[in-house]
Order: C-alpha cells, then structure tokens, then sequence
C-alpha cells in the first residue's frame, strides 16, 4: 500500500497530472490511476523508471525507507 501513495504523492509535489505521468510511462491514464490506487501491481521496469525521473529510490518508492535518495557507502 506504501507505493500507491508514495507515487501519488510524488506526482502531486511535482504538480503533474496522472495524464502527464501516464505518458512519461508510455502507458493509458487509466491504467496508470490503477497503479496509484493499488488495483494492478505497478511492473518493476516502471517503478524503476519513476524513480528515476522522481530522482528517489526504489526503496523510497516501495516504501522500505523515508529516505528519499539511497545512501552512499
């Protein structure tokens, strides 16, 4: 339940539409609505992909940490 509301959250910090993060995603607006309120399970090369645009990890996005960038070792 963590990411539905972390990538619902990101989107609107950004101020972008779910339409607008639909396309980035290459993907309906539709489906994309369905990731952020957990009715289909967002695909791993997608999560990947908004983190990377979010500049946040997939840790972040999943939901196992606050913190928002990984840590350097």
């Amino acid at each position: 339940m963590m990411m539905e509301l972390r990538i619902r959250d990101l989107r609107e910090d950004a101020g972008l539409t779910q339409k607008q993060i639909a396309e980035i995603l290459f993907c309906d607006q539709s489906l994309y609505s369905k990731y952020e309120r957990g009715e289909r399970e967002l695909p791993l090369k997608l999560a990947v992909k908004l983190a990377d645009f979010y500049q946040v990890s997939l840790d972040y996005l999943v939901g196992r940490t606050d913190q928002k960038s990984g840590s350097k070792i």
